[in-house]
């Protein structure tokens, strides 16, 4: 009964987010111009390295020279990560804004789970945004990528999973801070800087590479280019899945029970009202 009412509650917040979505066209349409706007720079200026139209220096580090598929690839799984962050941190800043926030906490409905819900909509339009901008970034600039689009979605799996760990961590902040711009912004850019979402991370200082190496992340990252592009991988693939998977386990285990004190906390004290 009680997962029949939960599954209930996820709904409702898939279909309200869906109809904040649609009435703004405009967004969703934008949400698919910027990604290439950022790339193109980018793409012109790999073009300038070329030699005989390949990036050699490049490949040194990574094991291919189309830099362009790294980047694809690097910047889809990124909008993932961007999305877990959003759709769990910022969805709950919102409410604190609208002053909804304390007659949601009064529902049977568990605050691990109305974030999840707030997710899922946002997880959805993030796929199909991938798939469209990558489609469209083929079209106009051309990348290839091999026939590991299946071992690669079986590997990305439990990196999403592991996500919503962080972002109960993120949701945890936003409620102590009651700011969630800056923290999911520094959060997001950090992630994406350390872990490599558009270049090999061997090319950062040495200092930093060690702080890299230390996030799960990373290996996502990398055992993802590696099934599609065939990039030298930091280490077996297989060691990469696994690191994968405890991360899921652990990262899940250790947010839930961040955001269950962090909620009790703010309860007792009553700031969460405060915005």
């Amino acid at each position: 009964m009680k997962f029949k009412l939960y599954m209930m509650a996820v709904w409702a917040i898939i279909k309200k987010d869906a109809k904040i979505f649609f009435r703004y066209p405009v967004n969703a349409i934008f949400n698919i111009i910027e990604p290439i706007m950022w790339i193109a720079p980018v793409y012109f200026l790999a073009k300038s390295f070329q030699i005989n139209g390949q990036n050699i220096g490049f490949k040194q580090y990574t094991g291919t020279a189309d830099y362009m598929a790294f980047l694809v690839v690097g910047s889809i799984v990124g909008s993932f990560i961007s999305s877990v962050l959003w759709g769990m941190g910022f969805s709950l800043k919102n409410e604190m804004d609208a002053g909804v926030i304390e007659s949601n906490w009064l529902t049977p409905i568990p605050l691990w789970l109305q974030l999840i819900g707030r997710s899922i909509f946002s997880l959805f339009i993030t796929t199909i945004n991938a798939i469209t901008v990558a489609f469209i970034i083929w079209i106009l600039f051309g990348f290839n990528i091999g026939n590991g689009i299946l071992p690669a979605i079986v590997t990305l799996i439990p990196m999403l999973i592991a996500l919503y760990g962080l972002g109960f961590g993120i949701a945890s902040l936003v409620m102590i801070t009651n700011n969630a711009n800056n923290i999911i912004d520094i959060t997001n850019f950090s992630l994406n800087i350390l872990c490599g979402e558009s270049f090999p991370i061997t090319v950062l200082p040495k200092a930093v590479i060690v702080i890299s190496l230390s996030l799960p992340l990373t290996y996502g990252y990398d055992a993802i280019r590696g099934i599609l592009l065939g990039t030298d991988t930091l280490l077996p693939l297989h060691m990469e899945r696994f690191i994968l998977v405890g991360f899921m386990t652990a990262g899940v285990l250790i947010g839930y029970n961040i955001l269950k004190k962090v909620e009790k906390h703010c309860k007792t004290i009553g700031n969460i009202g405060f915005h």
